[in-house]
């Protein structure tokens, strides 16, 4: 991409007194002309590059510039480097570790001491999501349609999107886009999705971006109440917080929350097995007791 190469080139030019092109056309893979440009473009944005001819020549920044090499703070670069480290846990394309390299040589006065900020965005699924990923990437930057096979609660369905944001949330990948079928804008789990190709280009609009609060996306509704065993506490700290139960005389955990809509709410009290107890909404309770019915009557069949 064209601003991971200018920011490459910057970071070369101030950690060096002086490169050629042949040199940055080879480093990052581009013919000479296209160095010219990306020279061109940095002079556009007010740095002060000069370039001299003959057999000591080269490309540099202006010495008066290079007082001030970096612009950012040790903790400043940690975090650009730790975000970095997190988008090469997924992107299987080497091009993050690229750009941690460029900014990180030369820059031992900036990161004393190890990097103590890891994030692995991965997931079970990373040889699967990494391609896709980049698909997704390459539809936004090159303005095509992305069509592919999409497993939602209500069915699959093949879906064409203009697709405009890759998303991190809720632990999973996501792409927001205009989806041509349902003509609006979508949010798709990337892990759902199967067969996706690139189509014709489309002609870029005004993209909403995505509302991404919680309440927006789950607005909860049902107000629920249900009685856990002692040994489950720790479930209920990480996934509602130390706040969402009362310790009883006999040790069990009266819980109370919000759930966002009765089929997911059924699915996961079940993950609990016989270590919790729904007592309301008590039509929900009456249902779980008929799904596990249904299942004791299939386990003795089989």
């Amino acid at each position: 991409m064209k601003i991971d190469r200018l920011i490459g080139i910057l970071s070369l030019l101030l950690q060096k007194e002086k490169v050629t092109a042949p040199e940055l056309a080879e480093r990052f893979e581009v013919s000479r002309r296209t160095i010219n440009r990306d020279i061109e473009a940095l002079c556009r944005a007010g740095i002060p590059i000069v370039t001299s001819q003959g057999q000591n020549g080269g490309i540099s920044v202006m010495e008066g510039y290079k007082i001030d090499r970096t612009l950012l703070t040790s903790a400043e670069m940690q975090e650009i480097l730790a975000g970095l480290r997190g988008l090469d846990s997924v992107s299987g394309n080497g091009r993050a570790a690229q750009l941690m390299e460029k900014l990180s040589a030369g820059a031992s006065t900036l990161m004393p001491g190890a990097q103590n900020i890891l994030i692995d965005l991965s997931s079970w699924y990373k040889e699967a999501l990494a391609p896709r990923i980049e698909l997704v990437r390459e539809g936004m930057d090159q303005h095509r349609l992305l069509s592919f096979c999409y497993y939602a609660p209500g069915g699959e369905s093949r879906r064409t999107i203009e697709p405009y944001y890759l998303i991190f949330r809720w632990s999973s990948w996501y792409v927001w886009g205009y989806c041509r079928t349902r003509e609006d804008y979508r949010l798709f789990k990337l892990n759902r999705m199967e067969e996706p190709v690139l189509g014709e280009p489309f002609e870029g609009r005004s993209a909403l971006l995505p509302d991404l609060e919680n309440e927006r996306i789950f607005p909860g509704g049902i107000r629920v109440k249900a009685l856990f065993e002692p040994d489950c506490k720790w479930r209920l700290v990480e996934e509602f917080g130390a706040g969402c139960f009362e310790e009883q005389e006999d040790g069990r955990l009266l819980f109370h929350a919000d759930y966002t809509d009765a089929e997911s709410l059924l699915s996961w009290m079940l993950t609990f097995r016989d270590r919790a107890e729904l007592l309301e909404p008590r039509e929900l309770r009456d249902e779980l007791r008929r799904e596990l019915e249904r299942a004791a009557v299939r386990y003795r069949e089989g």
